[in-house]
């Protein structure tokens, strides 16, 4: 091994004979993340295909098929039933999964903290006050644009509550158990204004937020899907190129910038691009939880902290576990279908609690 040159500082020099060595070890882990990705792509194409087959009217995955490939050749009452209501929800439920996904996995890199997620840090509980406030009593908190009141409202409340939480991520002496409590803090005070909310609304109107704050994919539309994924098509290119210093990130913030990141600007913008991710799919079909915290730690699990295969993976992984849920809310109870939150939340509770757990176990 020859001598570091004058001004290297501590940098290694590798031997030219391991340099093939480590670029097949490369090669085989990098092969390893794109047969994981692809393995989670046709997970969720399954749970996709079950939950068009699901449903009052049961249907086999041959008329599925057939009705997709050639509707011409498929009776009118299964493409009116399929094109109609269950491909925007089976879209949909694939859509809000992989938003949540990723918004839970940036704000864990962020904040350094894996319990974070919108849900948990009280993003998805202020977008939900913010859509409860014009579900009950018409408030427009952007007056200009009341043909959107209620995704507006979602939004401008999901904000406020990103960048109290980046406010404080920032002051001197803020830990990750600090950032926890303050988003606990903030689900209780949030969720203490919705009920303020129900209390002083009219019994239809109560109706509607309480429905709604269960989580439903059944109002979707065409065009509420439509929005839904521009918003995470415009977002996840931004975070594909923020993709190593994301990576860089994770080694902790005075590593980052030692390495050229801007620490400051990057976390202000994830997490403005984190609020949008969550406040829309909330303010479409309502409040759903723990598949921002499940979805990035099952990515996480499979390929890593690399955020070139991890981004696609907490999308795929977000996606299928809602997809899944989807399924679930249509089959637990024969003949009824469960709000989507309900699974969600059935399915998340003990995984937050193994987490916990598990940062105990492993802490100091």
């Amino acid at each position: 091994m020859s001598a570091p040159p004058h001004g290297a500082g501590l940098h290694l020099q590798i031997p030219d004979s391991a340099a093939p060595g480590l670029a097949a070890i490369y090669q085989r882990r990098t092969h390893r993340k794109q047969v994981a990705l692809l393995l989670a792509a046709a997970a969720l194409l399954c749970f996709m295909l079950i939950d068009l087959a699901v449903g009052p009217a049961g249907y086999a995955f041959a008329d599925i098929i057939r009705a997709l490939t050639a509707p011409s050749s498929s009776p009118p009452e299964v493409r009116a039933i399929l094109w109609t209501i269950r491909m925007p929800t089976a879209l949909m439920a694939g859509v809000v999964g992989a938003s949540l996904a990723v918004a839970g996995g940036q704000m864990q890199t962020v904040l350094a903290n894996p319990l974070a997620s919108p849900f948990t840090l009280g993003i998805s509980a202020a977008a939900g006050f913010g859509a409860a406030l014009a579900l009950a009593f018409g408030f427009a908190i952007l007056p200009a644009f009341l043909d959107y009141v209620v995704p507006l409202n979602a939004l401008f409340m999901a904000l406020l509550a990103a960048g109290l939480i980046h406010a404080f991520s920032l002051q001197r002496g803020a830990t990750t158990e600090s950032i926890v409590l303050l988003g606990i803090a903030l689900v209780f005070s949030f969720n203490a204004f919705l009920t303020l909310v129900q209390f002083f609304a009219s019994e239809q109107a109560v109706a509607a937020v309480v429905f709604w704050t269960m989580g439903s994919l059944t109002k979707v539309t065409w065009a509420k899907l439509a929005i839904s994924t521009i918003v995470l098509a415009a977002v996840l290119p931004i975070f594909a190129h923020r993709a190593w210093s994301l990576t860089r990130l994770r080694l902790g913030e005075d590593k980052a910038a030692s390495l050229g990141v801007n620490v400051r600007h990057l976390k202000l913008e994830t997490m403005a691009l984190v609020a949008l991710l969550a406040a829309v799919p909330v303010a479409f079909v309502g409040t759903i939880g723990f598949v921002g915290l499940v979805g990035p730690h099952i990515a996480r699990l499979l390929i890593g902290e690399d955020q070139r295969f991890f981004l696609p993976a907490s999308a795929l992984c977000g996606a299928a576990l809602l997809s899944a849920s989807s399924i679930l809310s249509k089959t637990l109870i024969p003949g009824t279908l469960l709000p989507i939150g309900i699974v969600t939340a059935l399915i998340g509770v003990p995984f937050f609690v193994l987490l916990i757990l598990r940062s105990v176990r492993t802490g100091p």
